[in-house]
């Protein structure tokens, strides 16, 4: 398998794209994740002990900064890698998948 093909293979169809991140990216991801599962877990935990709810709501708040700050980090990754590659092979349809993500984050 050719570097080309294989960068395009990484960003083929959904369901077969892979993305390939650095150890310290993935690691980093990772980190970040299982400090926000941890965060849900809490919030779970609050409700169990019928917290007052604006205590819950704003630790609610938090864990959405948290995945978003994870969005953002994924999207420019994707934006530098995947969608650049599929441009430069003429594959403009990279465009309209990467709105339609964009849509789905800012809801």
């Amino acid at each position: 398998m050719t570097e080309e093909s294989h960068s395009h293979d990484m960003c083929a169809t959904s369901s077969e794209r892979k993305s390939h991140h650095s150890d310290k990216a993935k690691s980093n991801l990772i980190t970040r994740l299982n400090r926000i599962e941890g965060q849900i877990r809490g919030v779970k935990g609050l409700i169990e002990k019928d917290t007052y709810c604006d205590d819950v709501l704003n630790q609610i708040s938090s864990i959405q900064s948290a995945l978003n700050g994870v969005s953002k980090q994924l999207l420019e990754h994707h934006m530098k890698s995947c969608v650049i590659d599929r441009i430069q092979e003429g594959d403009e349809e990279v465009i309209t998948e990467l709105l339609t993500t964009i849509n789905k984050l800012m809801k």
